[in-house]
Formats: structure tokens, C-alpha cells, sequence
């Protein structure tokens, strides 16, 4: 588990700044002025999944750092320190937490008690799933609604 955060988390930060480069390169090649509707809103595609990947790394970020209390084993590590919410001294030996998983889709860290049962804590910020939604489905509206290059044919392949 922790090597996917270990993968996931760089190959977030590439891919954002891979992604608003392409965006603000194309837009800046054209000229903001001279821009055709075609080029702005492939740019602003570019940059909507730019924000929606770094904001999906910020909380991968958090998600590594729960992680990385959980696994921290010694002196006051049980119950998981990144599974104590308020309340937590108050539970049963039935419910005790004894594991937890991470989600990837929506982003969240799942403590797990012996009964079976599961809760995600907080340790991805509220806001992260939803915005990255929201971003995501604006970056897929923005890139359908480009219409394609006018004029644009195929190439015949025996030219």
C-alpha cells in the first residue's frame, strides 16, 4: 500500500506540471489575443486536469502521512493513532480498531474495527473529493466542447 503512495504520489506532481505546461504552452504559442476558441479551450482543459491532479496529490499527500502513523509501531501506537477520532477511548474490546485501507477512488483513509465494521477518518480534507470531481468533469466539458480543426483532412497514405 505504501508503495502505490510512494508511485502515485511523484507521478502526480509530473503529470500536473506535465499538463499545465501543455496548457499554458499552447495558449502562449498562440497569443492569449489571437487564440481561436479551439486553442482556449483545449488550454483551459489542460489546466483544469492540471488543478484537478495536484489537488488529487495534495490529498495522496495526506493520505502517506495517516499512513505513515499508522505503520509507526512502539509506544502509544495502538489503536492507530491515524483511526482516533473523538470518542475513541470510550469503545468496547468489540469494536477496537484493527486495520485499516486505503481508498483510492474517492480518496480516503479507512480504519476498520473487529466487528467488521469500517469508518474513514479525516485525514484527507473534505474538500479534495469533491473539487477534484468538479475539475475533472470541467476539464472533460471544456476539451469536448473544442470543436475540432476545420479544414482538417486525411492524408491519403499512398501520396
Amino acid at each position: 500500500m505504501a508503495f502505490l503512495l510512494l508511485l502515485f504520489i511523484p507521478a502526480g506532481l509530473i503529470l500536473a506540471f506535465a499538463f499545465a505546461g501543455h496548457g499554458f504552452g499552447t495558449l502562449g504559442r498562440a497569443g492569449l489575443r489571437r487564440a481561436d476558441r479551439r486553442t482556449r479551450l483545449r488550454s483551459l482543459s489542460a489546466v483544469l486536469g492540471a488543478v484537478a491532479i495536484a489537488l488529487y496529490t495534495w490529498g495522496l499527500l495526506h493520505v502517506a502521512g495517516a499512513v505513515a502513523s499508522a505503520e509507526d509501531g512502539g509506544t502509544d501506537s495502538a489503536p492507530i493513532r491515524s483511526c482516533r477520532t473523538p470518542g475513541w477511548q470510550e469503545r468496547t474490546m468489540a469494536d477496537m480498531i484493527t486495520d485499516y485501507t486505503v481508498n483510492y477512488l474517492p480518496l480516503q483513509f479507512v480504519c476498520e474495527t473487529n466487528d467488521g465494521k469500517s469508518y474513514a477518518t479525516g485525514a484527507v480534507p473534505g474538500y479534495v473529493n469533491p473539487a477534484v470531481l468538479g475539475l475533472a468533469l470541467a476539464a472533460v466539458v471544456a476539451r469536448a466542447g473544442a470543436p475540432e480543426a476545420e479544414g482538417r483532412t486525411e492524408k491519403d497514405p499512398a501520396v
